[in-house]
C-alpha cells in the first residue's frame, strides 16, 4: 500500500467513525422515501473494501429456490452483457482510466479506487462466450472485438453491431454466428469522454432508434456547466436518418436502460450526487420522459435544492420526481426487465445490479435486487436475488455486481462481476 493509500485509510477511517454517529439506519427506498436532511461534507466520505475475489468453490448467496454457478470466468473487469439472438453472450471488459489528479482528494479517491480494483489498465475489448452444449457453462471464448476505448454498451440491429465506447457510438458489420468482427467501425455519435465514462445502449422496440446513457463529468458541475454540455443525459440516435439528440437530461449518471413491455416505456437507474450524507440523496429507478429534466445538478428527488450549486429556479421548476428510490450511494448500474416465471417466486419486474458504495459510513449495495412491477410501475419493496459479495466486516469485497441480462434460455439471469472477474448464472434450484 502506497503512502497516499495509507493516508486515505487513516483519514477516511476517522471520518467514517464520526459520521456513523449521525447516520440514519433506514434506507431511502421506494416510491415515497424518507430522505434525511442534507449534511454537507467538507471532506467527502471515502470508504471502500479491498478487492479480494472469490475463493475456489465460493459463490454468492442466492434467494430461496435459486442456485448460482459461474457461466464464464477469468475475465478482466467484466462490466456489461449483451446476449445475441443465436445465444452467444458478449461481455464488455473495461476499467476506469485515471487522469492526472488535481487535488489531494483526487489522489485519495484514486488510491481508494485502485485498492478496490475499480481503476487501472483497461482491457478495452468485448469477448464472446458460447455455451454450445447448453449446460449453463460457456466452453468457448473468443475475442469478439478489441482495440476499443472503454467499451460498455452493445446492441445488434439487422446486421450491424453497435458499441458504446466512452467517446461515442461506433457501428460494425456483423454476420450471424461470427465469433469476431473483422470490418472497420464507423463513428455515428461523438461523446465527451472521462468522468462517468460508461455508455450503455439499448435498442427501441421497433428497432429504429438506439438510446445511450451518458453520465456527468463531475459530481455537481464542479468544472462549470459548459464542461457538462451533452452530458448527464440519455441520448437518442435515429438509425434511419443518423441524427442524434438529447432525449432526457438532468440525470447525473444514467447507466442501465430497460424497456417496460406493457407500456413500451424506457426506464433507467441513476447514480446520484455525493457529499450530502449516507442516504442523501438516494440513487433511483425512473421512467424516462421525452424532453424530461430530472434535476441535476440544481436539485434532487424532484425539487429539493442543492445549495452547493449556483441555482437556476427555472430549471428547478421543471424537475421531475423519480419513480422509485434505491437507497443512498448503492451504485445501481445494471438493469433489465425480468418476466414472471423466469425465476421461481418472482413476478414481472426489474432486476438491478448494485455495484456498491464507496462514499458512506456504512456500505450499501453489493447485491442484485428485484423491484416488482404492476400496471407498468414499481409495486412493492425490493427483494434480494444475490448477495454475499461483501465480507461481514466490510473490509473486503469478493465481487461487485454490475451488468445484468436475461440468459439465452430465457430461464436464467446473467450477472457481470467485475471484482470476481466472473459472469454468474442464476437459475431455479
Amino acid at each position: 500500500m502506497d503512502f497516499m493509500a495509507r493516508a486515505t485509510a487513516i483519514v477516511g477511517g476517522a471520518m467514517v467513525a464520526l459520521r456513523r454517529f449521525g447516520a440514519t439506519g433506514t434506507q431511502a427506498v421506494g416510491n415515497a422515501p424518507a430522505i434525511p436532511e442534507a449534511r454537507k461534507q467538507g471532506i467527502m466520505t471515502l470508504k471502500m473494501p479491498t478487492a479480494k475475489g472469490w475463493a475456489p468453490g465460493q459463490v454468492p448467496e442466492a434467494a430461496p429456490g435459486l442456485k448460482v454457478n459461474a457461466f464464464a470466468a477469468n475475465l478482466d473487469h467484466p462490466r456489461w452483457i449483451e446476449v445475441l439472438p443465436n445465444g452467444d453472450v458478449l461481455v464488455a471488459e473495461a476499467k476506469e482510466q485515471p487522469g492526472p489528479p488535481k487535488t489531494l482528494l483526487d489522489r485519495a479517491a484514486q488510491a481508494t479506487m485502485r485498492r478496490a480494483g475499480a481503476m487501472g489498465a483497461s482491457a478495452n475489448r468485448i469477448t464472446l462466450w458460447r455455451d454450445a452444449d447448453g449446460d449453463g457453462k460457456a466452453e468457448q471464448r473468443e475475442v469478439f472485438l478489441d482495440g476499443q476505448k472503454q467499451p460498455f454498451g452493445m446492441a445488434l440491429v439487422e446486421g450491424t453491431f453497435y458499441v458504446g465506447n466512452t467517446d461515442g457510438i461506433d457501428a460494425f458489420p456483423y454476420e450471424e454466428g461470427a465469433t469476431r468482427l473483422t470490418g472497420l467501425g464507423r463513428r455515428l455519435v461523438t461523446f465527451k469522454p472521462g468522468g462517468h465514462w460508461t455508455r450503455s445502449l439499448i435498442v427501441s422496440p421497433d428497432k429504429t432508434r438506439i438510446y445511450a446513457g451518458v453520465g456527468s463529468l463531475s459530481n455537481i458541475g464542479d468544472h462549470g456547466m459548459e464542461a457538462e454540455e451533452g452530458r448527464a443525459a440519455i441520448w437518442e440516435l435515429d438509425l434511419r436518418t443518423g441524427t442524434a439528440r438529447i432525449f432526457a437530461s438532468g440525470l447525473r449518471n444514467p447507466v442501465g436502460l430497460a424497456w417496460e413491455p406493457t407500456t413500451q416505456t424506457l426506464w433507467t437507474v441513476v447514480n446520484e450526487r455525493d457529499g450530502l450524507g449516507d442516504e442523501t440523496p438516494p440513487d433511483y429507478l425512473t421512467s424516462v420522459q421525452d424532453g424530461g429534466f430530472y434535476g441535476w445538478p440544481y436539485a434532487y428527488w424532484g425539487r429539493i435544492v442543492d445549495d452547493r450549486v449556483e441555482q437556476d429556479p427555472g430549471m428547478v421548476s421543471r424537475a421531475i420526481t423519480p419513480d422509485y428510490a434505491l437507497g443512498g450511494h448503492t451504485a445501481s448500474l445494471g438493469l433489465c426487465w425480468m418476466p414472471e416465471g423466469t425465476l421461481p417466486g418472482f413476478p414481472d419486474g426489474m432486476v438491478i445490479g448494485q455495484h456498491g458504495s464507496w462514499n458512506r459510513s456504512t456500505l450499501s449495495g453489493y447485491k442484485v435486487i428485484f423491484v416488482p412491477f404492476a400496471n407498468g410501475k414499481p409495486a412493492g419493496p425490493p427483494r434480494d436475488i444475490l448477495w454475499g459479495f461483501l465480507s461481514e466486516d466490510e473490509k473486503v469485497s469478493f465481487g461487485r455486481p454490475v451488468g445484468v441480462a436475461m440468459g439465452p434460455d430465457q430461464a436464467s439471469l446473467l450477472v457481470a462481476d467485475d471484482v470476481g472477474d466472473i459472469i454468474w448464472r442464476v437459475t431455479a434450484a
